[in-house]
């Protein structure tokens, strides 16, 4: 089996049991996109129907988090098959990615994070 359909098949069981696991729905964000748990965070995608990404990072308060030391990764299913991309710090507590398809408002995935101190935890939408 190739990691492409490896990774295929595990995003497709992160997104079912992942719906099923959620502790509460997606929240609408500070900066209008969806808010969603993240281990000890809050993950912010927000979407514009162009393939720019945007993730804002908050605590568990909602209080904004700097992203310069924090690496991440999108999996967005976009066009019906899930897209690996990206994202880098940008300004304050946004990370940014360039997604290889325009990317529609209500999408389902996943955002992997890792902290500064190398933890990791994943935001699913």
């Amino acid at each position: 089996m190739t990691t492409h359909r490896l990774a295929t098949i595990a995003l497709s069981l992160v997104l079912i049991t992942g719906s099923i696991a959620l502790a509460h729905e997606a929240a609408k964000g500070r900066n209008g996109g969806l808010r969603v748990d993240a281990g000890n965070y809050h993950t912010e995608l927000l979407v514009d129907g162009t393939t720019n990404v945007a993730v804002f990072l908050s605590d568990v308060d909602d209080k904004p988090i700097p992203a310069k030391d924090f690496k991440a990764t999108a999996i967005l299913v976009i066009g019906g098959k899930p897209q690996r991309f990206a994202l880098t710090p940008a300004e304050g507590s946004k990370l940014v990615g360039t997604a290889p398809m325009p990317v529609k408002p209500g999408v389902k995935g996943a955002v992997q994070l890792t902290a500064p101190d190398g933890t990791t935890a994943q935001g699913k939408f």
